[in-house]
């Protein structure tokens, strides 16, 4: 009879004899070309990420702690540390929450597994399909773990993408480096050692410290089990582990069900706009109407918004004055998408919200809890009286709604021109495309990096 998850010790026995045993032969095509597509996206943010405020003060502030520069930063020219490009990396890439959602958990997957896995590539001449399957396999078990502790670890207030993250990190790089079972549990101890992040720190800077502190957390808790830095058993599933400590009712045996047969990767999608992906189809119905012409963004009187509670709860916010929180603000979107018919990085920028604070239109928010995440019924309700009514049943970007491969490739082009990047976008997209066949991983990040200075 087999054991219950529900077993101290047996999901880490389990999650570690996957990391360790699945080959590259495992893993189906789709799931392989799920990553590449996963990886593009997240460069394509990382860009986007790269010049900001944030990450410009944490270089400053880290820089002068980092050891041999040798590891490349996308959008950038200077070289820093593996550790300290795993952090700047993955902060990068999130700060927009421009990048890829698993929707059962709203995680952001690859922020904080991939730029792990660069970082410790370069200099070693690792392929790049053991840095695929590594980011596969990683990804898995972050993904797999938001499952057990869904929703309640979320509802608590911690930020499920860092928390989750420092594990998909540490079996990632742990799979890069052949760790054995026993040592990949050492490496999710570590993990949870170190795991943390919280919602409340949303729309500031301070959200990055955590995003960039689990893939570099991540890194360090498999460099540390390799050299036999011992843990517990049970990291995850003992009566004082993480998933008892932070979810009131964790279901351990979705960590386990299905394992490597049904791939939660495969759920993986790709944001068209840099915002809480609550808001895609509140920005989808809006840019419909816009295109229809028939009501100016200040005639209106009043919206309403029906759907799913998360879309009141997360983006009930009418006085925002930043850009970052706007980006998790219903009446701003509103306002900035009808006004210009713009859902880039600009119209989420403290520009943008300056036109928009005081200008806002009144938003009523009807929670449907039936209602799927990604749809919106949005009325418009101008000053003469009339009245307009959007459905959106499936936003841009969601499961029965996804951003081509195209798509995801124009977003890596766009946002490397507005970052002025100098460099060959197209050898980029072709080498993550390709990387399954490169002896060099390490080489797309290289890519992606300015010329140091």
């Amino acid at each position: 009879m087999s054991e219950s998850p529900d077993t101290p010790g047996v999901v880490e026995r389990r999650l570690g004899g996957f990391v360790e045993t699945t080959a590259w032969e495992d893993i189906p095509e789709a799931v392989r070309h799920q990553a590449k597509r996963s990886i593009l996206n997240i460069l394509a943010t990382a860009f986007a990420g790269s010049g900001e405020a944030a990450i410009d003060k944490a270089l400053a502030v880290m820089a002068p702690f980092s050891g041999a520069p040798t590891c490349p930063l996308v959008g950038r020219s200077e070289r820093v540390d593996p550790a300290l490009a795993a952090f700047l990396n993955a902060a990068a890439a999130n700060i927009h929450d421009f990048d890829d959602t698993h929707p059962p958990t709203i995680i952001h997957p690859t922020a904080p597994v991939a730029p792990a896995l660069f970082a410790f590539a370069e200099g070693r001449g690792i392929a790049g399909r053991a840095l695929l399957r590594a980011f596969i396999v990683g990804a898995e078990v972050e993904c797999r773990l938001g499952n057990a502790l869904s929703p309640y670890h979320y509802a608590r207030g911690w930020h499920i993408t860092s928390t989750c993250g420092a594990f998909g990190a540490a079996l990632g790089v742990g799979a890069l480096l052949g760790l054995d079972q026993r040592r990949l549990t050492w490496a999710m101890g570590n993990a949870a050692a170190q795991a943390a992040g919280l919602v409340e720190t949303l729309g500031t800077m301070a959200k990055s410290v955590s995003v960039g502190n689990a893939a570099r957390g991540g890194l360090l808790a498999a460099l540390l089990a390799r050299v036999d830095y011992d843990g517990p058993p049970a990291p995850i599933s003992g009566l004082r582990g993480f998933a008892r400590v932070h979810a009131d009712a964790p279901d351990l045996s979705r960590l386990t069900n299905g394992l490597g047969a049904d791939w939660e990767i495969r759920r993986n999608t790709y944001k068209p706009y840099p915002v809480g992906v609550v808001l895609n189809p509140v920005i989808d119905a809006c840019l419909s109407l816009r295109a229809e012409g028939k009501v100016g963004w200040d005639a209106i009187e009043r919206v309403t918004l029906r759907g799913h509670p998360l879309l009141r709860q997360r983006t009930d916010r009418p006085d925002v004055d930043t850009g970052r929180l706007s980006q998790v603000s219903a009446q701003h979107a509103i306002a900035i998408v009808l006004k210009t018919g713009e859902a880039g990085v600009t119209a989420f920028s403290d520009p943008a919200v300056a036109e928009t604070l005081g200008k806002r239109p009144t938003v009523a928010f009807v929670d449907e809890p039936e209602r799927d995440i990604a749809s919106v019924s949005m009325e418009v309700v101008a000053r003469d009286g009339s009245r307009h009514t959007v459905e959106i049943a499936a936003a841009k970007g969601t499961p029965d709604n996804p951003l081509t491969d195209v798509e995801i490739e124009d977003k890596l082009r766009t946002q490397a021109r507005a970052a002025d990047f100098p460099g060959d976008i197209e050898a980029l997209i072709g080498a993550v495309w390709g990387l399954e066949t490169s002896s060099d991983a390490a080489s797309v990040l290289r890519l992606a990096a300015r010329p140091a200075s």
